[in-house]
């Protein structure tokens, strides 16, 4: 145990070939949290209470090159800013088993941004005009009313019928292929063989293969063994290890320029607001595979995920050696005979932090860490006025507590509530902080 919050396995098998750490990621973008950008105000109605929260677009700026917009599908959490983010599948987050996931979709594909034609929007919804920020707010409090069972409306009233519009058109549609992602994630076999297949899965027209920098003589090929350098969508390719090599492993990654596609899900390693892509721009997505080889005995490839329908993390242990592969997860034994394959499920609690280091001879080691998010959980009074810790609190849309955007959110009728009360209340944004708190009253919308 690391800080109370860290479970780790150690295992004990023969002739395990040595493996450096590699990144848990199952591919696509992995990008990082800025400000909320285009935004309104809401109100969450719960036991007679009201409690005021930003809506709207928060925007992320993707490794290596391109930008992602997004919206909270989390709403009783903070968001931490300049979090680094990840494409996830539904499964492991919230969304794997909310039966109106699929609706959420719909609604981001049907409002904005990606209908930017405002008036054609507000003639769907029953109004006017709409503003960006008032199609921001009402397609965040539409997405609350189904990704956390929200009685949230929006403030201004031509976001609010924004919101009942989508709320009431939306229809389920499936979760939307990854951007990029390589299955499995890790293979094993004998040194002289060819080590895979490994399958390309994305939704650019091409990927770039880099050949693995620390193996030396370890090429990726095709089936017939001829080098690769590209592949497409559906596409396999394979380690091959010289017979004479050493027992070893090496990593492959793949890269591409893509559009992700709306509907994503992005989770953070800290506890940070899920959320869910509205809009992106051309961006670098990559993914990564390891392979491990030996001569003889057991050899291991180990993957993980986490399982939110399971309330845990699946440990993937594959075994292409010759003996079996036996190994202590948690305080159980667990064995993964010889070309055979198992999963292990690691119960955790909700918010709990987890780093599995699973360790073996030969200095063979495999890192899984992260946080378990896949609840949305709590209520309006569950939300308090919180900061961000680390790094230095931001404002709302990155202004001062006495730009006009920051001052108007939460106040109008609520003033009396607040008058004489000296408060710097800063945000990031979405729900990460309630700017007023205040009972209901016949004055107040």
């Amino acid at each position: 145990m690391v800080s109370g919050l860290v479970a780790a396995g150690a295992l004990a098998t023969a002739g395990t070939a040595a493996a450096d750490e590699t990144p848990q990621s199952l591919g696509g973008a992995t990008a990082t949290i800025g400000d909320l950008k285009t935004y309104g105000s809401a109100v969450i109605h719960d036991h007679g209470e009201d409690s005021w929260v930003s809506a709207g677009l928060f925007e992320m700026s993707v490794d290596d090159g391109g930008m992602l917009q997004t919206y909270c599908v989390d709403l009783h959490n903070p968001t931490q800013r300049d979090a680094k983010y990840q494409e996830t599948p539904w499964s492991g987050t919230s969304l794997g088993a909310n039966k109106d996931a699929g609706k959420i979709r719909w609604i981001l594909q049907n409002s904005y941004p990606q209908v930017n034609d405002l008036a054609a929007l507000a003639a769907k919804a029953g109004v006017a005009s709409l503003t960006e920020k008032d199609a921001a707010a009402g397609t965040q409090v539409a997405i609350w009313r189904y990704s956390d069972g929200a009685d949230v409306d929006a403030a201004d009233p031509g976001a609010q019928k924004l919101a009942d519009y989508l709320q009431k058109s939306a229809r389920n549609l499936p979760e939307p292929k990854a951007s990029l992602s390589l299955t499995p994630p890790a293979v094993s076999g004998h040194a002289g063989e060819r080590l895979g297949p490994v399958t390309v899965h994305t939704n650019a027209d091409s990927v770039a293969v880099a050949p693995p920098a620390d193996a030396a003589g370890v090429k990726i090929v095709d089936k017939d063994g001829k080098p690769v350098t590209s592949a497409v969508d559906g596409g396999h390719v394979y380690f091959d290890v010289p017979k004479d090599s050493a027992d070893g492993s090496a990593a492959l990654t793949v890269q591409a320029s893509t559009t992700v596609p709306v509907g994503r899900a992005f989770t953070s390693e800290t506890r940070s607001q899920t959320q869910i892509l509205a809009g992106s721009s051309e961006s670098t997505v990559s993914a990564t595979a390891t392979a491990n080889w030996a001569e003889k005995g057991a050899i291991p490839a180990l993957s993980a995920k986490k399982n939110c329908a399971e309330g845990g993390v699946d440990i993937t242990a594959a075994n292409e050696g010759d003996e079996p592969f036996t190994f202590e997860l948690m305080g159980s034994e667990h064995t993964i005979g010889a070309g055979a394959s198992g999963t292990v499920t690691i119960p955790l609690q909700e918010d709990q932090a987890y780093d599995f280091t699973i360790t073996g001879p030969n200095g063979f080691q495999k890192r899984f860490k992260g946080v378990l998010d896949c609840k949305t959980q709590g209520s309006a009074n569950d939300i308090t006025t919180q900061t961000v810790s680390e790094p230095s609190p931001a404002s709302v849309g990155g202004t001062s507590a006495g730009d006009s955007d920051l001052a108007e959110t939460g106040s109008s009728n609520a003033t009396p509530v607040i008058a004489g009360i000296a408060i710097a209340l800063v945000v990031i944004g979405g729900a990460a902080v309630v700017l007023v708190r205040r009972k209901k009253s016949p004055t107040q919308d």
